[in-house]
């Protein structure tokens, strides 16, 4: 496969492109002289006053250098936001760096164009990343916040989340979803507010931990069985073994008991209705 080829081809989610993969995407268009020579050549006509033959000219140049928004876009995949998505992203970049580029400089259009890209990127993965706030909300708390500043140092207290609702004009509930929607995102490995440095914890350190918890209860259950079985007469012992843990049939338990079918199911409920007083006694 080409490096254009490895250019066209969408990031598999989860994969990260290897350092050779960008490496080749960038220089592709450098080293090309002739591409070069035709982007000057569209970019100047991209920024003549002629809207018919600007456009014409833009469309052509977004269309020839899209491989280079690709290669760009592909550093950032895993973040939060399609490759696709991230190419659009990359591409309005790219349109900044057409109508901004000052042709009388000797730079090549791609050395130039690629902060751009990688900026507006950037900037949206800032602003728009894994965790959206809608605007309004952004909006809101920020007037919360410096209502909230301006009443502290007036009358030197803290006023309550109703209070600064009532002089937005929205519910309680509102001002509450704003205010948390422009507080920084804390890590779990950030210290617990009050600790001192010496003795701080974290919060990773108090939250449950889900997976640890169910394997904690797994583990109390397995002892519990564990214990119930080793107080089961032998025969029962051996009914369990053969058909609980190693998938028996009832059939082949009674040929290997000496033990008829119907026998060994009577059996079966009796362990089941011994088990259960055990294990909830």
């Amino acid at each position: 496969m080409t490096a254009e080829e490895r250019i066209q081809t969408p990031c598999p989610e989860g994969e990260t492109p290897t350092e050779k993969d960008v490496q080749e995407a960038e220089t592709l268009f450098e080293s090309d002289s002739v591409r070069n020579e035709r982007n000057r050549q569209l970019i100047y006509e991209a920024q003549r006053e002629d809207e018919s033959v600007s456009e014409r000219a833009l469309d052509l140049l977004v269309r020839e250098n899209t491989g280079l928004v690709r290669s760009l876009a592909l550093r950032f995949c895993g973040r939060g936001t399609d490759y696709e998505d991230l190419i659009q992203i990359g591409t309005i970049g790219m349109i900044k760096a057409i109508r901004s580029f000052d042709l009388g400089r000797g730079t090549a259009f791609s050395t130039y164009a690629v902060p751009l890209i990688v900026g507006e990127i950037r900037r949206h993965l800032r602003d728009d990343g894994i965790i959206k706030v809608s605007r309004s909300y952004r909006k809101l708390g920020a007037q919360l916040l410096r209502l909230s500043s301006e009443i502290s140092a007036r009358e030197e207290r803290e006023p309550s989340v109703r209070e600064l609702a009532a002089f937005c004009g929205v519910a309680p509930e509102e001002a509450v979803i704003a205010l948390d929607a422009i507080s920084p995102v804390r890590s779990l490995y950030d210290p617990l507010p009050g600790t001192s440095h010496e003795d701080a914890q974290s919060y990773d350190a108090v939250l449950p931990d889900e997976d640890s918890t169910d394997e904690l209860e797994r583990i109390k259950d397995r002892l519990a069985l564990t214990q119930a079985i080793a107080k089961m007469q032998p025969m029962w012992q051996k009914i369990v073994l053969l058909r609980y843990y190693r998938n028996h049939t009832q059939q082949q338990v009674a040929d290997a008991l000496g033990l008829t079918q119907v026998k060994v199911s009577r059996e079966e409920k009796k362990i089941v209705a011994f088990l259960k007083e055990e294990l909830t006694s």
